[in-house]
């Protein structure tokens, strides 16, 4: 069977609904960071006392999921959901093959170590 890993970059006022999702749809274990960036809007403006000023890099938040490809579409319609807000900048989910997996307690690989 197959292993997937999601990068999953989406705004931090969506980090707790997007974690819930992927929870519930049977993510069992995630790595956040906090990070910066832009996509296609490149950036954003804000306005601070009459003054508008450009933010080129704005704060996101990304997640790192492991999971069996079979759970793959659940997860992605649960996270899809939870993230939306119709704006730009609601993010991206970036999908990768993974070659193996090695629990490292237990020796497990494959499947069995997600």
């Amino acid at each position: 069977m197959s292993i997937k890993k999601l990068e999953i970059i989406v705004r931090p006022g969506k980090f707790e609904a997007v974690k819930n999702a992927a929870k519930a749809a049977g993510a069992h274990g995630l790595t956040v960071s906090q990070v910066e960036g832009h996509g296609l809007q490149n950036g954003m403006t804000n306005k601070a006392g009459g003054a508008a000023y450009k933010m080129e890099m704005v704060p996101k938040v990304r997640m790192e999921v492991v999971v069996d490809g079979a759970h793959l579409e659940t997860l992605l319609k649960a996270i899809g959901e939870a993230a939306h807000t119709g704006e730009p900048g609601d993010g991206k989910i970036f999908i990768s093959d993974v070659q193996d997996v090695v629990r490292l307690r237990t020796g497990e690989r494959g499947s069995a170590a997600v």
